[in-house]
């Protein structure tokens, strides 16, 4: 999907953020047509080796992406994950044992030099190391065995969006073909995607509801947590807002006493067992008060505050944070454009950032 002249974003303030956007359902569709085989042969090399643990390292952005991995893998393989801590090796020079572990390390540029410093040692640690990246040329891609590219072209905007819906279909992919399969349930998802973007205005008069806030909670469970985490940090970066993502679960433990009716709570629902697992958070914060607008099901839409209705009909809820997360997009740059900023240009980042 291209941006023509007479979109709402094409002549405003984030106009390069809002055509990114745009360009997700013409990316999911590249991936499914083009990268699909070669992610296919990727995954078939890998099983081979039959590694016994996953390693997934990632920051920002990227590092959602992992987590979103991380269900992906426990769920539907049974293989035991954990989320690396680069500095083990970066800063502390450790040494593990990696034989027989699959390392995967997420990273839109490829280029942040502790990426690539950690997966370097992990190969020589005995690892099988994954890159997913949206740059074949980086150094990750280079000190990497196996390497994936999304597909998803030059991203020039600071917030990302099309390399992280790229970065989560490829991994939904990558660990369909452990198991053998095609992945073909994601078929769907290019039409999909672009029946969310088409729903601007919904989110517009959504987004009205937070131009004041001065804090956000996002909270989901399961398949959705990975999603919570994501809009929380693209809320934070484009329009300033301390928005606070956590687990249904945790929320509970502790941070639930800091919701009160005032305070703006997003839950992301999605239809299977993690919005199940979610229904006692949510008659938790109905019970408190809470300003709830809810990102799933139209049964539960109704029942909060307001909210956005997801296609979840014949969606597996697994592949449903790849469209979650594209209104809650939206929401940002909405946000953001009411609060008189610029999401292309949200102040102290940089497109690359260079941990060590």
């Amino acid at each position: 999907m291209t941006v023509t002249p007479s979109s709402p974003y094409s002549e405003q303030p984030g106009r390069i953020m809002s055509r990114e956007m745009a360009e997700q359902p013409d990316v999911l569709r590249r991936i499914l047509d083009s990268g699909a085989p070669r992610i296919r042969r990727t995954a078939e090399e890998v099983a081979a080796k039959h590694p016994r643990f996953v390693l997934l390292t990632a920051r920002g952005t990227s590092d959602h992406a992992a987590l979103y991995a991380k269900y992906l893998l426990e769920v539907r393989l049974g293989l035991p994950c954990g989320l690396t801590s680069m500095s083990t090796t970066t800063a502390y020079a450790a040494k593990p044992d990696l034989r027989d572990v699959l390392v995967i390390t997420v990273s839109q540029s490829g280029g942040s030099p502790d990426l690539v410093a950690s997966t370097q040692a992990a190969r020589e640690a005995g690892a099988v190391t994954l890159a997913v990246t949206n740059n074949p040329d980086s150094p990750l891609a280079a000190v990497s065995e196996h390497h994936i590219d999304i597909l998803a072209g030059p991203e020039k905007a600071l917030p990302a969006t099309k390399t992280y819906t790229a970065s989560l279909l490829a991994l939904y992919l990558f660990v369909e073909g452990l198991r053998g399969s095609d992945g073909a349930q994601a078929g769907a998802l290019p039409g999909l995607a672009a029946d969310l973007l088409a729903r601007h205005d919904e989110i517009r008069t959504l987004a009205a509801r937070y131009r004041f806030a001065e804090r956000m909670v996002i909270t989901s469970r399961g398949y959705g947590y990975p999603t919570a985490k994501e809009a929380a940090l693209k809320l934070m970066e484009t329009s300033y807002i301390p928005a606070l993502a956590y687990s249904g679960a945790d929320l509970l433990h502790g941070p639930l006493a800091m919701v009160d009716n005032i305070s703006p709570v997003i839950a992301v629902v999605t239809d299977g067992r993690g919005g199940e697992a979610l229904q006692p958070v949510l008659d938790r914060l109905r019970g408190r008060g809470a300003d709830l607008v809810v990102i799933g099901p139209k049964a539960q839409v109704e029942q909060a505050s307001a909210g956005f209705v997801l296609p979840t009909e014949d969606v597996a809820e697994e592949l449903q944070p790849i469209l979650e997360i594209i209104p809650l997009q939206l929401l940002a740059y909405e946000v953001t454009i009411a609060r008189g900023q610029d999401p292309d240009a949200p102040r102290a980042l940089a497109k690359v950032t260079e941990t060590r």
